[in-house]
């Protein structure tokens, strides 16, 4: 192992001080380098570099549960264990989350709905269910506030939209853009929090519009729309945290590229076996493009 180690870092530390350092000689270290190295070495070192391409190619963004499934979709037979020794001995990490915080304005006095939903998540359909909710990307501009339509079917963005404020308005237009290419059943439940945004006229009266049920979560209940709140968090674990935007269009961008790229066509969805929310829709639903 501490010749591996020497051997992983000579491109950094002189072999001559990593040795004297860790207490080996040099002759040892030679001796193992020069040695034919076996199958099951060479079958390491492949895996390891096959994970560091996943890793890649993922943005940092995949653990080993969903590096084990993108391996395995790639040829690459291995377990989770295994995928997670790896990283763990490479020094391989996912992006790490930070707590989550608020931006809900529930502090009005519109009339506000019961939670329809009723912490149900699960849908038969396309449509049947979606969560809403809004948070907020720091730029060095100022926030990007970001609005949400999530699908609880496929856990698919259905619509959502960007701006400097937070107003009734970007969720309008996050509803509408869900509703427009997909269509959508009426009594259909939306559900968000008690924000105003989503109390105000303007949002009640689209969702009528549009034969919506609304349904709202009781006050200080984050886990009434848990589902919504962990895509959030995963928006900002593996794509906000540790980047600094310089323009609100600059993060524009890479949501842009986020949401319609990687997280609806790519990432792995472990409530959804493991497959991207596109996949899964196509396979349930294939007129649906």
């Amino acid at each position: 192992m501490i010749f591996a180690w020497i051997e992983e870092r000579r491109g950094e530390y002189p072999v001559a001080v990593s040795c004297r350092v860790l207490g080996v000689s040099r002759s040892g270290y030679y001796a193992r380098a020069n040695r034919p190295r076996s199958k099951a070495a060479v079958r390491r070192e492949e895996l390891v570099a096959h994970i560091r391409a996943v890793h890649a190619d993922a943005r940092e963004r995949y653990g080993s549960p969903r590096l084990a499934r993108e391996l395995k979709a790639r040829g690459v037979a291995c377990c989770v264990n295994t995928v997670a020794k790896v990283m763990k001995a490479h020094g391989i990490r996912a992006k790490a989350g930070k707590r989550f915080v608020r931006t809900t304005d529930s502090g009005h006095r519109l009339p506000v709905s019961e939670n329809v939903l009723g912490r149900d998540f699960t849908a038969a359909r396309p449509n049947e269910k979606w969560a809403i909710d809004l948070t907020y990307v720091p730029t060095l501009e100022g926030w990007l506030f970001l609005a949400l339509v999530v699908d609880l079917f496929s856990r698919r963005i259905a619509g959502w939209a960007m701006a400097a404020t937070m107003t009734s308005r970007r969720v309008v237009d996050a509803l509408d853009l869900a509703v427009g290419p997909r269509g959508v059943p009426p009594g259909s439940i939306a559900h968000s929090d008690r924000g105003s945004q989503y109390a105000s006229e303007h949002y009640q009266s689209e969702l009528c519009r549009h034969g919506l049920v609304d349904s709202m979560s009781g006050v200080g209940q984050c886990w009434d729309n848990a589902v919504v709140e962990s895509m959030f968090g995963r928006l900002k674990q593996e794509l906000v945290h540790g980047a600094s935007y310089a323009t609100r269009d600059e993060a524009k961008v890479a949501i842009f590229e986020y949401i319609e790229v990687f997280y609806t066509r790519a990432r792995r969805h472990s409530s959804l076996g493991y497959v991207a929310p596109a996949k899964y829709e196509r396979a349930r639903n294939p007129n649906n493009r």
